[in-house]
């Protein structure tokens, strides 16, 4: 008979861990506490540790289509201005996959915090399968307009839709902001809610080893070029459908490369795909729309040396946009002018400096 352990982790260190035994069905086999303390080691079994979710933050992004390492990594951008900490020092989660137009669940916690978890359950003589925070143990109501509420230790773990936090309980209304929270306080329900989450959960905080090496290597300014990666996969495929030329796009990690491959297998054996697009987008003629904008833009940011394309997206609400960083500030008119000398207008609408460098969002169209 299949077998889950599941653990509450504690807030202090030295504290014991409650723990449950659970069958195939979530029923209770067995309950007692593990401590640090402890001769013998537990037996070895599927483990999964319910973590204190104070720390844990937990969003819905519109996020776009692509390999795990990439939608992390858009996740991590459009959360940049939220975050207080350094990306190589945060790790990011994602919920199950959702249909097309639906926000999917991200969640975010320090790096450090689940390795003091991770090296707590070790002291413990367990090895965990699966982190989750408290929060998302709880069963979230169908009314919009409510909230369900359990205590895990000194918190307050709050669920709504589209909804969770774990909160200090004297900021439960705060928090609420005007929903009605509906307490959770039966044990025998938040071992339920528990066992559950156990069995099937959202999210696991251990699922985050590509994001960590990533952001390690390459701080935001990768974490852009992969969210880039995502963006532009839609437009390497509507223009290998328009020209039928071999397309490429920059190097990007080896998830987006595999669409790419699978889209057009010719461009992803090309020894140098991103020299491909590039050569392509400059010397074709724009036979308008995005690809026209594509090919404009791409041959603008080609002739200032040191100059990239950072992310290239249209959308009907929208329209063309881009962003793009370059080393010094006349930079911008001079890809300006070249955009102009096809007939287009390149208009910046914020530009800032970045780690040395100068980083502006943009918007392509028609000159007047």
């Amino acid at each position: 008979m299949s077998r889950t352990r599941l653990i509450l982790i504690p807030e202090l260190a030295n504290a014991p861990a409650p723990y449950l035994i659970l069958d195939e069905a979530g029923g209770v086999l067995q309950r007692g506490r593990l401590s640090l303390d402890d001769a013998e080691t537990p037996p070895m079994m599927r483990t999964v540790a319910i973590a204190p979710g104070g720390d844990v933050s937990v969003r819905w992004l519109d996020l776009p289509v692509g390999g795990a390492a990439q939608v992390r990594a858009a996740a991590l951008w459009m959360l940049r201005d939220d975050l207080a900490a350094a990306p190589d020092r945060v790790a990011v989660s994602l919920g199950r996959q959702v249909a097309a137009g639906q926000k999917r669940m991200v969640v975010v916690v320090s790096r450090a915090l689940v390795q003091a978890w991770t090296d707590y359950l070790e002291g413990l003589g367990v090895k965990a399968d699966v982190i989750l925070p408290d929060m998302l143990t709880v069963q979230a109501p169908e009314d919009e307009d409510a909230l369900s509420a359990a205590v895990f230790g000194t918190g307050l773990a709050l669920r709504g839709q589209g909804f969770a936090a774990t909160v200090q309980p004297d900021l439960a209304d705060l928090i609420a902001a005007g929903r009605t929270v509906r307490p959770v306080t039966a044990e025998a329900d938040i071992e339920r809610m528990m066992a559950a989450a156990a069995l099937s959960p959202e999210v696991n905080l251990l699922d985050n080893g590509r994001q960590n090496r990533v952001a390690a290597k390459g701080s935001w300014r990768l974490a852009v070029g992969l969210a880039a990666a995502v963006l532009l996969s839609p437009l390497v495929l509507a223009l290998a459908q328009a020209s039928r030329d071999e397309m490429a796009v920059r190097r990007m990690q080896a998830e987006t490369v595999a669409l790419i491959a699978q889209a057009d297998p010719e461009a992803g054996r090309s020894p140098d795909p991103v020299a491909t697009f590039r050569q392509s987008a400059s010397s074709a003629p724009p036979p308008g729309g995005i690809v026209a904008a594509a090919a404009v833009l791409f041959a603008a940011v080609e002739g200032v040396e040191g100059a990239e394309l950072d992310i290239f997206v249209s959308d009907p609400e929208g329209g063309v946009r881009a962003t793009v960083s370059y080393p010094a500030y006349q930079d911008l008119d001079a890809m300006k002018q070249a955009v102009a000398a096809a007939g287009m207008l390149l208009t910046d609408t914020s530009t800032l400096d970045d780690a040395g460098r100068v980083v502006s969002d943009v918007t392509i169209g028609a000159a007047a």
